[in-house]
């Protein structure tokens, strides 16, 4: 069967290989894949996996020799998804192989916030330390999370495994979400409580066009001013003009962000740049277990399909 990955760069820029999923299909990868040639190297094709470049319904619609699509992720909002269903065309996701890895930023960010350790290791090379008079200086307020609200808005597995974390802190969890369950200690509020309460605030909802902008001026505003704001989830969740306005009007204290609306983000973007916000580029996934697990479960789901019995099909 003619096979191809249209985007395989990010998950594999060649710390790991693709040999066990190439024994499965005769495989093309390629690297990156621009919108122009997405018609050309997909023709033909009966499995196709992807990562970002998109596959719309005017596309697929050129494309009849497509059987299986398959995700180099657990988002699959790059695919019609409708219109797979409407054909039979198994589109399957790498759910659950990051969790780990995404509470892990979470804190990242977090203890960046509360240690700045960034900026005193800076402080220390440009020689602040050694030209100071004390044995012992700091560059901004410093603060311990123990004893701190965290508020969490999502509570699937991620969720979970932050609030985890956030009791072996020593901090009190707060929890919004549409489908509440008894967790350990969490306790489950309104959004308004949550967002009044915490100093923390850790975003982990999918996005849906009830999530898309919900972090807004309204939201914002009902937010402590010494409070911190989390997105590891999905960029589109924030209106970024809000929150940048927050930010650097000190409505908030801070942000720690690892997804923008557009990704790389476009010029003029109103956080980049912005007072008290830390932006990295989308890296909580990208831990080399997390990827070398991607693979092995792409792989597996690829291995169920051609068993005939598709596994993680996100219509079904």
């Amino acid at each position: 069967m003619k096979a191809v990955i249209l985007d395989g760069y990010t998950t594999n820029p060649g710390d790991l290989n693709w040999d066990e999923l190439k024994k499965l299909c005769d495989f093309t990868i390629y690297d990156r894949t621009s919108p122009e040639l997405i018609y050309e190297r997909c023709k033909g094709a009966e499995i196709v996996l992807t990562n970002k470049t998109p596959l719309r319904k005017n596309m697929l619609e050129k494309l009849p020799d497509i059987k299986y699509i398959g995700l180099l992720s657990t988002g699959y909002n790059v695919v019609d998804i409708d219109y797979c269903k409407e054909k039979n065309i198994p589109v399957c996701n790498i759910p659950s192989y990051s969790t780990n890895a995404v509470a892990q930023l979470v804190f990242a960010f977090i203890l960046e916030f509360c240690n700045r350790v960034s900026l005193h290791s800076e402080a220390v090379h440009n020689l602040e330390w050694t030209n100071s008079k004390d044995f012992s200086f700091w560059k901004t307020d410093l603060t311990e999370i123990d004893g701190k609200t965290i508020g969490i808005i999502g509570m699937g597995k991620i969720g979970k495994r932050v609030a985890d974390i956030a009791e072996a802190f020593g901090m009190k969890v707060l929890a919004f979400t549409t489908h509440p369950s008894q967790y350990k200690s969490v306790e489950y509020v309104g959004i308004d409580e949550l967002l009044s309460k915490s100093d923390f605030v850790s975003i982990h909802t999918p996005l849906t066009p009830a999530t898309e902008k919900m972090v807004n001026k309204e939201f914002l505003g009902k937010m402590k001013k010494t409070a911190f704001l989390i997105n590891t989830s999905r960029g589109p969740a924030i209106d970024e003009q809000a929150l940048a306005d927050a930010l650097n009007k000190g409505e908030i204290a801070g942000a720690g962000l690892d997804v923008l609306s557009a990704e790389p983000p476009l010029p003029g973007n109103p956080l980049v740049g912005c007072k008290n916000c830390f932006i990295t580029p989308h890296i909580a996934w990208a831990g080399f277990e997390c990827r070398e697990r991607l693979i092995n479960i792409l792989t597996d789901n690829l291995k169920a399909f051609l068993d005939g019995k598709p596994q993680n099909c996100v219509w079904k």
